[in-house]
Parts: C-alpha cells; sequence; structure tokens
C-alpha cells in the first residue's frame, strides 16, 4: 500500500530525460508511486523501451521523441500531455552535458553547446510548464541542478556557470508561479553512476577521489535520486518551493577529508 503523503496516484507527470540514468530511474520511481509518467527523450528508442517496462510491471506510462533544446516542441509536448490527461500535474527535467575543459582552451562553439542544452533547455521547459500550469492553477516542476551550482574545480567553469543559473531560474520561477498554486525546486545531485560519468568511473584514481569527497565514501546510486524527485513531485512538498534538495552524500558538508588526531 502506497503511503497517502507521497502518493501520486492520478498524477500526470512529464519527465524529460527519460530514457537512461537519473531519468530512467525518477520515471520507474513516480509510477512505482502512481503516477502516469510521459517519457521524453532525445533517444525514443530508450524512452520506448523505459515506458514498456512500466506498463509491463503495472503501471502507466507513454513514450515520446523530445529535444528539450527545441523549445516548440516542448511546448508542444506539454499541451499534448494536458489534451490527453487533463491536466500536467509533474515536470521533471534531467538533461544536461558537460564539456570538461580549462577556460583557456574552451571554444565559442563548446559554450554555446552546454548553454543551449543546460540552460536554454531548462528555461523553455520552466516557461513551457508554468504556462500550463499557472492556468490550471497547480503542479509542481522540478529541474535538477547539481552541486556545481554551489562549488566548481577545474575544467567545470561553463557546466557549473549553467548549474547555478538553473538554480536563479528555479528560483524566479517559484517567485512568480507560486501565486498561482504552483511549485517549482530543484535538485542537487553530487556524484552519481550513470552512462554520463562511465569515463570518470573508468578511471580508478578519478573515480576514487570523488567517492572520497562524500562522507559515505561512495558515489549515488541513480535510484538514490528517486526519492528527493517524489518528495517534491508530491503533496508531502506542498509548502516547498523555491529551493534546493541536494543529495550528494554530505559532499558539501565536508570540507576536507583530514580526521584530527584523538577524534
Amino acid at each position: 500500500m502506497r503511503n497517502g503523503l507521497f502518493d501520486l496516484t492520478g498524477k500526470t507527470a512529464a519527465i524529460i530525460g527519460a530514457g537512461s540514468g537519473i531519468g530512467e530511474a525518477v520515471t520507474r520511481g513516480c509510477a512505482q508511486h502512481g503516477a502516469t509518467v510521459v517519457c521524453l527523450d532525445v533517444n525514443v528508442e530508450a524512452v520506448e523501451r523505459v515506458a514498456g517496462q512500466v506498463n509491463a510491471s503495472g503501471g502507466k506510462a507513454e513514450a515520446a521523441k523530445l529535444d528539450v533544446t527545441d523549445a516548440s516542441a516542448v511546448d508542444a509536448a506539454f499541451g499534448g500531455v494536458r489534451a490527453r490527461h487533463g491536466a500536467l500535474d509533474i515536470v521533471i527535467c534531467t538533461p544536461a552535458i558537460n564539456v570538461r575543459k580549462p577556460i583557456l582552451k574552451y571554444t565559442d562553439e563548446e559554450f554555446d553547446r552546454v548553454l543551449n542544452v543546460n540552460m536554454k533547455g531548462s528555461f523553455g521547459v520552466l516557461r513551457a510548464a508554468g504556462r500550463i500550469m499557472t492556468e490550471q492553477k497547480k503542479g509542481s516542476i522540478i529541474v535538477f541542478s547539481s552541486i556545481r551550482s554551489q562549488v566548481v574545480e577545474p575544467g567545470q567553469a561553463v557546466y557549473a556557470a549553467t548549474k547555478a543559473g538553473v538554480l536563479q531560474m528555479v528560483r524566479t520561477a517559484a517567485a512568480e508561479f507560486g501565486p498561482h498554486g504552483v511549485r517549482v525546486n530543484a535538485i542537487g545531485p553530487g556524484v552519481v553512476e550513470t552512462p554520463l560519468t562511465a569515463q570518470i568511473k573508468s578511471n580508478a584514481d578519478w573515480y576514487n577521489a570523488y567517492a572520497a569527497k562524500t562522507v559515505f565514501g561512495r558515489w549515488a546510486r541513480a535510484e538514490e535520486m528517486v526519492g528527493p524527485t517524489v518528495f517534491l513531485a508530491s503533496d508531502a512538498a506542498s509548502y516547498v518551493t523555491g529551493t534546493i534538495l541536494f543529495a550528494d552524500g554530505g559532499w558539501l558538508a565536508a570540507d576536507g577529508r583530514f580526521t584530527p588526531p584523538g577524534m
């Protein structure tokens, strides 16, 4: 039996990036909590697989191709969800890209590419979802930011800037949409094992260094982002808006790994 506080039964959730990684895990989690999930991703074969598996396990899912950088397509996708299901209750946006390079080696094309997905894509999602949800006087929008909205390392200038920008857009949207009954929040993951972080996982020193930055000494699993997301999507977070929920294994809490003598 589902806990009523976190129950998403009767709600429709449009999830962008549902074809893999965090987006896939969150899609399955929302479906398990009763939501009808609309799986959206640039990789249509991937979201058709995810939707098929959700349906086979007793959930309710549909799939469609969506490029988050195509604002008109985002508008159409959300409008279609509302037309088919009567409401757009939850929107979750997970996609982001990163080009790891020092500032002095960054090209204009790389800069534009990262901003186009991370910032412009997120803005289009906030705008499209906001138009519908403010009209229907309800809804929850969740956009994935990162610990990089707060702390950086060499090679992360543009990615970190976009993740900080996403957080500020979320806060502004919360202020603007709140009077219409719409909540807007961000999630800030730390290091999560997904296909996009395979490059780091394949380098033992790099992988272990990131693991050591957490107080648990390990990376997160994609499934560990489900709880924070379902919380923000559900009535359990009915008075939560304009904030970021960090799921980072204590990365931001601990500023060093040295344990003083006698501790």
